[in-house]
């Protein structure tokens, strides 16, 4: 890459595919609020659904976390505390790899299962499988990182370049050298989780945003009935 393609990619990109997440979102929430969920197909089909959704989110949930261990948290901050390199690198790939495996499986099922069903397909929308495909080419980027780089490859030491650029996006000073020579799928990877990133205010993806996290410290509800309040 040149300086510009490599400035537009590295930084351009990130800064874009960030204003449009935020932007996006808060114009949707104005103007089309009650288009806010999942838009759930389960009358459709339950058994597929079930299985791809639970596997797929608890697998995220790792993920998320594991790319926040990897991405925000300095090197020199674990090695401060202990956690030597091999150490890190040891549980990054074991961890790593058993939450990717339970995502991606069950990203494929519902994947699989919104094409191949009739039903669903019927329901589905074009943003829907653009959704889709970027979530694909994100989940199983980071899977070949994590499997063919980390756990079978040569070990690629990303928290020296991926991570410092990452984090110089959000401290308003990116430094786009530090990802441009990264092996490809670590570019690849990062590239289209920003792209996944921009499209989201205007996926189905906003559910995210939904979890009825007040559940958890409301009130109980009692029920009554109507003859024991006459009495």
């Amino acid at each position: 890459m040149n300086d510009t393609t490599t400035n537009l990619v590295w930084v351009a990109l990130p800064y874009a595919a960030l204003a449009i997440f935020i932007v996006g979102h808060l114009w949707r929430y104005r103007t089309a609020q009650y288009t806010w969920t999942t838009r759930s197909s389960q009358l459709l089909e339950r058994r597929w659904l079930r299985v791809g959704s639970l596997s797929f989110h608890l697998g995220m949930l790792l993920v998320v976390g594991g790319h926040i261990g990897g991405l925000v948290i300095p090197k020199s901050w674990t090695e401060r505390v202990g956690v030597s390199e091999h150490m890190y690198h040891g549980a990054a790939v074991v961890l790593g790899t058993a939450a990717g495996v339970l995502m991606c499986t069950g990203l494929l099922i519902l994947v699989l299962r919104r094409a191949g069903n009739a039903r669903v397909r019927a329901a589905s929308i074009g943003r829907d499988y653009l959704a889709a495909a970027a979530l694909l080419i994100v989940a199983f980027t980071g899977m070949y990182n994590t499997i063919g780089h980390q756990l079978l490859g040569t070990s690629y030491d990303y928290r020296e370049t991926v991570s410092p650029w990452f984090r110089g996006i959000f401290m308003l000073q990116p430094d786009p050298t530090l990802i441009a020579d990264a092996p490809l799928s670590f570019r690849l990877h990062a590239a289209f989780a920003f792209v996944l990133f921009a499209i989201w205010p205007f996926t189905r993806l906003v559910h995210a945003w939904s979890v009825p996290i007040a559940y958890l410290a409301r009130p109980y509800i009692v029920f009554r009935r109507r003859d024991s309040v006459a009495r």
